[in-house]
């Protein structure tokens, strides 16, 4: 199945769609920032963690499937994106790590399931990297884990500039720092534009079962890249969506939902 071309043209100019009732939300404090998440369903536990410009509600959909599978679904915002403050640290993928760390000691999760997109998938792997006993398994989607992964953007693009203006109109909304959004999105470009930049041995270090999932179409990252991360990181699955774009999650999120929730239950 492909993605219709308005597709992305309707999202990027609709609201974010509202997140289910949560039983639990809480703000984690960490690194002089303020940490927002909400969990969603009882079960196993399986993060979510959005992209770079993105917030814990595009994931909406995911969290109603998997509410519906028996997992308790736990989304959460990075910091100064969504209800999360942006604090004064430099902004890492490590650091970013960290932080959803702390929510899952917060939370008294031991080990969970990881979902990511993009930032989020990178954050994911990092995780993997540096505490894999907390990590039962990651879905990656739509990333990369060195720069030379990257294809060039089309800055012309009027879907992207609208998804852009959206991304702004949240902010505005949910944050806590409606001020800071350009600051926010210097912080973010600083770090995507420099990080990240694990090698090989690194990548052929981590020991859980990961998925490394793409669009065929993803406008970000090269399908040579996708390629190279299932070789080099041991045993990983390699998941091509058909037609799929780097926003298969918002365009087409019942076949994501059915990828994604296989894969989970292996």
């Amino acid at each position: 199945m492909d993605f219709r071309d308005d597709d992305l043209s309707h999202y990027a100019d609709h609201g974010t769609p509202p997140l289910p009732i949560a039983v639990r939300e809480l703000r984690v404090a960490h690194a002089g920032a303020s940490i927002w998440c909400g969990v969603y369903g009882e079960g196993a536990p399986v993060l979510l963690l959005h992209g770079a410009f993105n917030q814990a509600a595009d994931w909406s959909r995911q969290i109603a499937a998997l509410m519906d599978a028996g997992y308790c679904a736990i989304a959460i915002d990075n910091r100064g994106r969504g209800r999360s403050t942006l604090g004064t640290e430099p902004l890492s993928y490590a650091l970013e790590a960290d932080e959803v760390f702390a929510v899952m000691d917060a939370l008294a999760v031991p080990v969970a399931s990881i979902v990511g997109w993009s930032d989020g998938a990178i954050i994911g792997l990092t995780m993997a990297m540096k505490h894999p006993q907390r990590v039962r398994r990651v879905f990656a989607f739509g990333t990369v884990m060195h720069l030379d992964g990257l294809t060039p953007l089309d800055m012309d693009d009027p879907v992207l500039a609208r998804m852009f203006k959206r991304v702004k109109h949240d902010h505005a909304r949910f944050s806590p720092e409606a001020e800071r959004f350009d600051e926010v999105a210097q912080a973010v470009d600083l770090m995507t534009q420099s990080q990240p930049t694990y090698d090989d041995a690194e990548l052929a270090a981590i020991r859980v079962p990961v998925a490394v999932v793409s669009g065929e179409r993803d406008e970000f990252i090269a399908r040579e890249h996708t390629e190279h991360l299932a070789r080099v990181i041991p045993d990983a699955q390699l998941i091509f969506l058909p037609g799929a774009t780097h926003f298969a999650l918002l365009q087409w999120p019942e076949e994501f939902n059915r990828v994604m929730l296989d894969y989970l239950s292996d």
